[in-house]
C-alpha cells in the first residue's frame, strides 16, 4: 500500500511537469502528438482529437511530444507546419519548455501551503532552550527573532537549523530582534550525539492554527528555502564536495517516498513538495534533453537572433537522452546493488 502511494506521488509530480509543457503547447498553438505518464512499452493510450494520452509501464518520467520538435537525430524534424514546435518563435518555444519546471515549483509551493494550513509550522524565533545551550549562555532570550545567520537571511526555522548543521563546529553570527532592538551574537555550536548533528540548543516557536494568508506565506517561503538548499546540493555535488554515494535513483525515491507514506500523510506531502523542487532544478541543468538544453538554446536564439540548425539539435538532443538513458541504468544499478541507507 505504502510502495503505491509512494508511485502515485511520484506520478503527480510528472504529470504536473509535463502538464506544463502541454497547456503552454496548447496556449501557443503548437500541436501535441504524445502526452505520455512513464517510459517504456505502452500499457494503454487513449487517442484525443489530435492527442494520444498514454500510459506507460516504467514510473520513471513522462514526456510531451510536439510535432516538429526534435526529439531525436533518426527523425526528420523540418516541417512546414505552422503549428509546429520548430516553427514558433524562440520566446513561444521558451514558455512551451520552461513551463514544465515552473509547474513543479508551483506545485512544491501549493503542497507546502496545504502543509501549513494542515499541521502548522515552525517560526525563526525562539520558543524555549535545550538542557545544553551554547544560545542560552551566549545571553539569547525567549521571543528572539533570528533576522539572519551568517550573514543570510533568515525566513524559516530550516534556513536556521541547515546553516548551523552544515556550518559544523564553526561559529555561526546571528542577528536578532528583540523587542525594538537589534542585536548581533556569536555562537558556538556543539555536536548532539544522539542526533550525530551540530546545535546550538534552540527551539523555534509554532504557529498551530495559522490563517491561509499566513499558510500562503509559508508556503512560497519555505519552497524558496529548499530551491536555495537544492540549488546548494546540487553545487556541491558538481563541485565535488558531496559523495555520489548519496546520490539516489528511482528505486531510492520509491523507497524513501514509502517510509514518508509510512509515517503519515505530511511527511509523505513534505517529501513530495521536495521532490518536485528537485525536479525542478534537475531539469533546468543546461543539458540536451532536458529542458535546460532548450532554454539555453531559446535564450541564445533570442540574444543572438540567429536560428539553429534543427538537424544538429536533433543530433545533440539524441546524444544528450542516451546519456541520460545510461546514467539512469548505472544509478539505478547502484541504487539496488549500494542501497542509500534511509
Amino acid at each position: 500500500m505504502y510502495i503505491i502511494l509512494a508511485i502515485l506521488a511520484f506520478s503527480v509530480l510528472i504529470l504536473s511537469h509535463e502538464f506544463g509543457h502541454f497547456i503552454m503547447a496548447k496556449l501557443n498553438d503548437v500541436k501535441v502528438e504524445e502526452f505520455s505518464l512513464g517510459m517504456g512499452p505502452k500499457l494503454f493510450g487513449v487517442k484525443g482529437k489530435e492527442t494520444e494520452y498514454l500510459i506507460k509501464a516504467l514510473p520513471i518520467g513522462g514526456y510531451v511530444k510536439m510535432l516538429g520538435e526534435a526529439m531525436t537525430g533518426e527523425e526528420e524534424v523540418k516541417t512546414d507546419d505552422p503549428r509546429a514546435f520548430a516553427n514558433k518563435s524562440a520566446v513561444r518555444r521558451l514558455s512551451i519548455v520552461a513551463a514544465g519546471p515552473i509547474m513543479n515549483l508551483i506545485l512544491a509551493a501549493l503542497v507546502y501551503v496545504i502543509i501549513g494550513y494542515g499541521q502548522g509550522f515552525a517560526v525563526p524565533e525562539i520558543a524555549s532552550f535545550s538542557d545544553v545551550s551554547p544560545a542560552r549562555e551566549e545571553k539569547l532570550m525567549v521571543g528572539d527573532r533570528i533576522l539572519e545567520v551568517n550573514n543570510k537571511k533568515v525566513t524559516t526555522w530550516e534556513d536556521l537549523s541547515t546553516e548551523i548543521i552544515t556550518n559544523k563546529e564553526n561559529t555561526v553570527n546571528l542577528i536578532v530582534k528583540r523587542g525594538s532592538e537589534t542585536l548581533k551574537f556569536s555562537i558556538k555550536p556543539i555536536k548532539d550525539e544522539q542526533e550525530d548533528r551540530y546545535i546550538i540548543g534552540v527551539v523555534p516557536a509554532y504557529n498551530h492554527s495559522p490563517s491561509i494568508g499566513q499558510s500562503l506565506s509559508f508556503g512560497f517561503k519555505e519552497t524558496k528555502t529548499w530551491i536555495n538548499l537544492t540549488l546548494s546540493s546540487f553545487k556541491q555535488l558538481f563541485t565535488g564536495k558531496a559523495s555520489l554515494g548519496d546520490v539516489g535513483g528511482p528505486v531510492t525515491i520509491i523507497r524513501a517516498s514509502g517510509a514518508a507514506a509510512q509515517a503519515g500523510i505530511w511527511p509523505l506531502l513534505s517529501f513530495m513538495a521536495f521532490l518536485s523542487i528537485n525536479l525542478a532544478i534537475f531539469n533546468i541543468i543546461p543539458f540536451p534533453a532536458l529542458d535546460g538544453g532548450w532554454i539555453f538554446l531559446c535564450l541564445f536564439e533570442i540574444i543572438t537572433r540567429r536560428k539553429i540548425d534543427e538537424k544538429k539539435v536533433a543530433v545533440a538532443n539524441y546524444i544528450g537522452f542516451t546519456l541520460l538513458m545510461i546514467l539512469m541504468v548505472v544509478v539505478l544499478i547502484k541504487d539496488i546493488l549500494f542501497p542509500i541507507k534511509l
